[in-house]
């Protein structure tokens, strides 16, 4: 990756919360400077409300964490986000996201030996990514394993997340680790 268009913060840059929020983030996703937090920590309250936002569908929200992780995933590598693979994939395994399962998300919906619930979100994840929209039979397939309220919430994890990787991509977020 290239040289990023918005170096990180300092204290007078984020601001005495935002840093405050960064070392504490840094510390949970064991870096010295999680770079994401750091340069998006620059938009002051903007920041702080997409913390808010991200938090309610990951680490808090209603689709289980090993599913939401591998809707991350997925996401992370189409639009090929290292920086969201890096973190992602060491998150996922401590929810039982295993290197093996890892691959198959790679490979993708079609890959054998995924269950038939991990394919059919795998499948909506692409075809989200792809059409903007689901299908009605893909929308019929999720909503057989998502209540109403997790549906709203997938929609939501797609799209932040792919937002997410858009935004380190454009700003050239430098990796972690």
């Amino acid at each position: 990756m290239s040289t990023p268009r918005i170096p990180t913060g300092s204290f007078k840059q984020l601001g005495p919360i935002n840093w405050v929020l960064c070392r504490v983030l840094s510390k949970v996703a064991g870096t010295p400077d999680a770079h994401l937090f750091s340069t998006v920590g620059r938009a002051k309250g903007l920041f702080r409300g997409w913390l808010i936002f991200s938090g309610r569908m990951m680490p808090g929200g209603r689709i289980p964490p090993k599913e939401t992780e591998l809707v991350i995933n997925r996401i992370a590598y189409l639009r090929d986000c290292g920086y969201e693979m890096d973190h992602h994939s060491r998150i996922g395994r401590r929810f039982g996201v295993t290197a093996e399962l890892l691959a198959l998300v790679h490979e993708g919906p079609t890959a054998e030996g995924l269950s038939p619930k991990h394919r059919v979100i795998l499948t909506a994840t692409d075809e989200l990514l792809d059409t903007k929209d689901l299908s009605d039979p893909t929308w019929k397939a999720l909503s057989q394993e998502f209540d109403e309220r997790q549906m709203i919430e997938f929609l939501f994890l797609v799209a932040q997340y792919d937002g997410l990787a858009t935004t380190i991509g454009t700003l050239r977020v430098e990796r972690d680790f």
